[in-house]
């Protein structure tokens, strides 16, 4: 099973009142354990930073006035994330509001909501009534995050991968020999299955073993469990 833990960072709240992603940051799972394969990108946002994000960012406009435009690395994108990846975030609704509106924005379709597993609604169910930020859940399993500073969306990629795998129960959780079920969506089908074998695996006896082991049973007596339960 493939996941894509993922986090943008933005000039404000509201696509719809011109605002964009200025960073975007993934991190790739496969059956809960990463891959080492990642996708970062500073984007051109074609406005102003804001102060207010500047402060929790650190990105200004000098520093974003010659990276690509969303449009231009669209495609890289979609090809990093795939098409059935599950998408891990925190406060996935806001992540999802600004990728659609940049994805459509570029010409290319929109990604279902359902496609998004939330990590802070996983938290408030888990630990109802307790803070279910990143920086707090970090603190609650003990993950260090002395280098958020600022808000960057690979760092903080990174962070949510390992506070996701707490949520659903440490590192490989089922050791990857069950399906798992996502508690944010329908179940997963691409667990492993045991199957039969197309042909029986050939015996290693020798013919020499074969005979001892006849020879050692005859000796046990007609009432031995070896020739009640063989046959």
């Amino acid at each position: 099973m493939r996941e894509i833990v993922l986090d943008t960072e933005t000039t404000g709240f509201e696509p719809g009142e011109g605002d964009r992603i200025v960073e975007i940051g993934a991190i790739e799972l496969l059956n809960h354990v990463p891959t080492g394969r990642s996708y970062h990108q500073y984007i051109n946002p074609e406005r102003s930073m804001p102060a207010a994000a500047f402060q929790v960012h650190g990105l200004g406009d000098d520093f974003l006035r010659d990276k690509p435009k969303f449009a231009a690395i669209a495609a890289a994108f979609i090809e990093f994330i795939g098409t059935d990846a599950r998408l891990v975030i925190h406060n996935a609704a806001f992540d999802m509001k600004f990728l659609n509106a940049e994805l459509g924005w570029a010409g290319h379709p929109v990604m279902p909501m359902d496609r998004a597993i939330d990590t802070v609604a996983m938290a408030r169910r888990k630990f109802p009534g307790s803070p279910a930020s990143l920086d707090a859940l970090c603190r609650r399993f003990g993950i260090d995050n002395s280098a958020r500073e600022k808000h960057g969306a690979l760092l903080d990629s990174e962070l949510l991968a390992e506070v996701y795998l707490e949520l659903i129960g440490g590192r490989q959780p089922d050791f990857g020999l069950s399906v798992s079920a996502s508690t944010e969506g329908p179940a997963a089908t691409e667990g492993w299955r045991p199957r039969p074998r197309s042909a029986p695996l050939p015996s290693r006896l020798s013919p020499t073993e074969a005979e001892a082991h006849a020879a050692f049973v005859a000796s046990l007596g007609e009432a031995a469990l070896w020739k009640r339960f063989s046959g």
